[in-house]
Order: C-alpha cells, then sequence, then structure tokens
C-alpha cells in the first residue's frame, strides 16, 4: 500500500481582462480496489459563478466550472491524496478460450466491447509495423503478445515533450519515430484494435521517484497511457511510454474510447485570439512514508 498525493496547477495569463468560458476538468481520480480517493480539494482563481460535478459516458468523474466575471490571471489548482495498492507483477489470469492469440471475445461481452475494438485511424502503417515483430497467422500467449507489443514502443521510439496541444496519428508516430505519452498510448490502442483486442486511452499521473522530495518540483504534466482488455484479468493496464504493466506507479483518473474524450483541462474564454499569453502546468507526484522504488519514468504529455 502506498500514499501518493498529487499537486496539480494550470495557470492562463492574458494581456487584458477576458471573461472565461465554461472550464471541464478531468482531475478526480477513479476510485476502484487498487486506489481509493482519501481527500481532494480543488481551489479555482477567480472564484467561479457556479462550479459541479458530473459522471460522463464513460463514468468519468467531470467537474463544470462557470464564470462571471472578467480575470487576467486564471488558475486551477487540485490537491489530492490516495491510497494506491501496486501491483508490480502482472497476474494474467487469462480465460482459457483467450489463453493463445487470436481468440474471440464472449458474446455476452462482445456487444460492449466493440466500440473499443473499431480501429479510429484505418490505414496500413500500423499493420506494417507490426508485421516487423508480430506474425500475424502464428498462433502466441495472448500475455506474451501484448507484453511485446508495449516493449516494442518503449524502446523502439523516442520521448518528446511537445508543448502544443493534440495527439499525433499513429502513422505520425511510425513515421517521426517519437512522440509523447499521448501519442504512444495512441500507437498501442490501434496496434491492439488491430489483432482483434479492446483498448481504451488512460489519463492520469504516474509517479517518478527520482522528482519525490519535500518540496514541490516543477515541470511535471498530466500522463498517458492505455488499457487492454484480456477475458479473466478484465482492463489491464499497458504504459508504452514507460514499459509499464499493471498499475505500478500509475494513478488513474479518467478513461475513454479516444484520446480527445478524455483531455485533463479543456475550457474557453470571451477575447482575441492575441490575448492568451500562454499557459503553466505544474504536477507535483509524492509518496507519504517509506522509501521510492527506484525506476526511471517518463511523466508529461
Amino acid at each position: 500500500m502506498t500514499i501518493f498525493s498529487v499537486h496539480h496547477t494550470t495557470t492562463y495569463r492574458y494581456k487584458k481582462p477576458v471573461r472565461p468560458g465554461r472550464h471541464q476538468l478531468l482531475f478526480r481520480p477513479r476510485d476502484s480496489f487498487d486506489q481509493r480517493l482519501l481527500d481532494s480539494c480543488l481551489t479555482v482563481t477567480p472564484d467561479p459563478a457556479e462550479l459541479r460535478w458530473i459522471h460522463d459516458v464513460f463514468g468519468n468523474c467531470v467537474t463544470l466550472v462557470d464564470f462571471a466575471e472578467r480575470t487576467r490571471v486564471l488558475t486551477f489548482e487540485s490537491v489530492i491524496r490516495l491510497d494506491h495498492t501496486p501491483e508490480n507483477t502482472p497476474d494474467f489470469r487469462i480465460e482459457d478460450y483467450a489463453r493463445a492469440h487470436p481468440f474471440a471475445y464472449a458474446k455476452d461481452e462482445l456487444p460492449d466491447l466493440a466500440a473499443y475494438i473499431r480501429r479510429q485511424h484505418p490505414g496500413s502503417g500500423v499493420e506494417d509495423w507490426l508485421a516487423k515483430f508480430v506474425t500475424t497467422d502464428v498462433s502466441r500467449p495472448t500475455g506474451q503478445l501484448l507484453m511485446t507489443l508495449n516493449e516494442a514502443i518503449a524502446e523502439g521510439f523516442s520521448y518528446q515533450r511537445r508543448s502544443s496541444h493534440g495527439t499525433q496519428t499513429p502513422d505520425e508516430t511510425l513515421e517521426r519515430q517519437q512522440g509523447t505519452c499521448r501519442d504512444f498510448a495512441l500507437l498501442m490502442m490501434e496496434a491492439a484494435r488491430s489483432l482483434g483486442f479492446a483498448a481504451r486511452f488512460v489519463t492520469g499521473y504516474v509517479y517518478v521517484p527520482d522528482r519525490d522530495g519535500p518540496v514541490r518540483l516543477g515541470g511535471g504534466s498530466t500522463h498517458a497511457w492505455c488499457q487492454i482488455y484480456v477475458p479473466g484479468s478484465g482492463w489491464v493496464e499497458f504504459d508504452p511510454t514507460n514499459g509499464i504493466v499493471g498499475n505500478r506507479d500509475l494513478i488513474r483518473v479518467g478513461v475513454a474510447r479516444t484520446p480527445q474524450q478524455a483531455i485533463p483541462l479543456s475550457g474557453s474564454y470571451w477575447g482575441n485570439a492575441g490575448d492568451e499569453l500562454g499557459m503553466d502546468v505544474t504536477v507535483n507526484v509524492k509518496t507519504e512514508g517509506g522509501l521510492p522504488t527506484p525506476s526511471t519514468m517518463v511523466g508529461a504529455t
């Protein structure tokens, strides 16, 4: 058991006062058997006219914030504490019919998984890349196949932090041989889907041990990875950026069918396009007590 604390601050600055429109936040972690929210505090500056929570179509807890006054600085500060149970060794308890790939999902689950199996970026690029290390007409252990795919991205691509919004297409990532965690998660999702697996996008935070310390550290950001549905084990975490299989050091906040549906913070403002001076994001994930587990990870979008 590990107690994590996450301090996440986003600040927008403008040349002159603007009126913020509605902003949508995906900051509150999903409670589950492997992570339990202990405390949560959200501070918004200036004070919002209305702040409310809803559950979206995926069951994520979404915060909706509306404003009535104009401002030059808009800040969202989230502080959470949660009890996290790490799964250091993935326990692939796979149903007999799915132990070897290829296989077909059970008929009673297939209607609910269909949207997660459907490709979002069809094309031959992903299949051509897969053909370099996966022989599609040969049966192989399901768990081994998925771990091979995860490792192929972790070891074969260069992580490159990017300040621009959006996610690269899988073809763009393959061509450039580099990307962000969102890009790598989408590439793995599309590769898994092309093999018949159900895959979904995850946004959240990653604990980076060498950043742990008594003071807040800047330069962090949100993290992204994916989940693959494995009969008998359910939705299994795969982080192709860091080569993680299982939930070790991963704090799950939101899940979605596509990256565009799991943006941590989005919104608008009334004003001129040139009024925006920029956005600053800092994320610090720390443990409370105990020694950090030695590992090297990348934590940025």
